[in-house]
């Protein structure tokens, strides 16, 4: 277990060194051909990764400069060839209007190792919903 947990922690590592780099083909060689990605913004799912490259290029020309990551309680749970993280993340900086942005979401990733490496076949990031307005808690930060 702790050789899986420190090659998937790795994979996440890549994952967020890729984001604040805004280096898309780096990004998107983590995550499996088929991936199907649930994210913040419409629609209900991104299928492949052909979506997914789209989804972030968006992302990252929303952003003037690069794109500072926080993460924090990761936690791994693995078996065999299959392993699940989640943790809580910021994406934060200045938008292109110059707006400066950075609020904290729940993020789960479902990993399978293939061949000799880890890759991302799931991956679902989430705001808190404000029951009481019916819109995101974007207030909320970690204890």
């Amino acid at each position: 277990m702790a050789s899986t947990e420190s090659e998937v922690r790795a994979l996440l590592r890549r994952q967020s060194e890729a984001i604040e780099a805004k280096d898309l083909d780096r990004l998107i060689s983590l995550y499996s051909a088929d991936v199907v990605y649930f994210d913040v913004v419409p629609p209900l799912q991104y299928v492949g990764s052909a979506a997914l490259r789209d989804r972030f290029l968006t992302w990252f020309d929303g952003f003037q400069g690069p794109i500072g990551m926080d993460v924090r309680d990761l936690h791994i749970s693995a078996s065999g060839d299959i392993a699940i993280a989640h943790w809580l993340s910021r994406a934060r900086g200045t938008l292109t209007s110059g707006r400066e942005v950075g609020s904290w979401v729940r993020a789960t990733s479902c990993c399978q190792r293939s061949g000799h490496r880890w890759l991302i076949t799931h991956e679902h990031v989430s705001w808190p919903v404000d029951v009481a307005t019916g819109g995101a808690a974007l207030e909320l930060v970690p204890d």
